[in-house]
């Protein structure tokens, strides 16, 4: 009989102390959040698939480029002085078209950038995840930037390339040339345009990227699935 009460004791001792609580929180932790962090990593990469459809249909259309001032294709700063050059001997029309083809090679290209994007999304690492989940605004398009740039240059380069050559932008650009070198004193300069339009494409997709997972973090109504509202409803 003794025995049994100072066991029981000792077990009363143990449930009620701190040490006891600790672990018990500790257990709760381990057996809850595991169910919790796979959700929230499953509603970023929900969200993440949201984004970048959803830019890469924003830009990869006629004017998704060309009518977005924020990415719009403009004269390089390196051809400026041809550009003021040309304006003002009268072939302002033409640069005008010179800079739309530009922008339209850019919209053919972005295209190629959604598998890019889903192979990253499935990808990406638990760690990495959970870390974009709990960064800035913009926190998965910097992640996007770092993991797709590269493969997103080899694959927009030949499609910018082709595209260039389809709407005219390379034989627009040559004619500028032999315009502008007629010109008196008129100088240009050796210039790489398919790097340039390739370049400011992905500048471009990022900047919507971007836009599109601010959105989804900060308001409601962009959360378009059940496992968005909840997940960035609790960030």
């Amino acid at each position: 009989m003794l025995i049994r009460l100072v066991i029981l004791l000792i077990a009363i001792c143990l449930l009620t102390s701190p040490a006891s609580a600790q672990v018990e929180q500790l257990l709760k932790g381990i057996t809850g959040s595991g169910v919790a962090d796979s959700k929230a990593s499953a509603g970023l990469k929900e969200a993440l698939q949201v984004a970048t459809e959803k830019a890469v249909g924003l830009t990869g259309r006629p004017n998704g480029f060309f009518s977005d001032a924020a990415i719009k294709i403009l004269m390089p700063e390196k051809l400026q002085t041809m550009q003021q050059g040309l304006r003002a001997v009268g072939y302002g029309p033409q640069i005008d078209e010179f800079v739309l083809s530009m922008n339209r090679a850019a919209e053919h290209a972005t295209p190629a950038a959604k598998q890019i994007f889903t192979d990253a999304i499935s990808e990406m690492s638990f760690d990495d995840a959970k870390k974009i989940l709990t960064g800035g605004n913009t926190a998965a398009t910097d992640y996007f930037k770092a993991k797709t740039s590269g493969k997103l240059t080899e694959a927009f380069k030949p499609i910018v390339s082709q595209s260039m050559s389809e709407v005219g932008v390379t034989k627009q650009y040559q004619a500028l040339v032999g315009k502008f070198e007629t010109i008196p004193f008129a100088k240009t300069q050796s210039f790489d345009l398919n790097n340039y339009v390739t370049s400011k494409a992905l500048d471009g997709l990022f900047h919507v990227v971007g836009q599109q997972e601010t959105a989804i973090r900060t308001n409601p109504a962009a959360r378009t699935t059940a496992l968005l509202q909840e997940v960035f409803a609790k960030k």
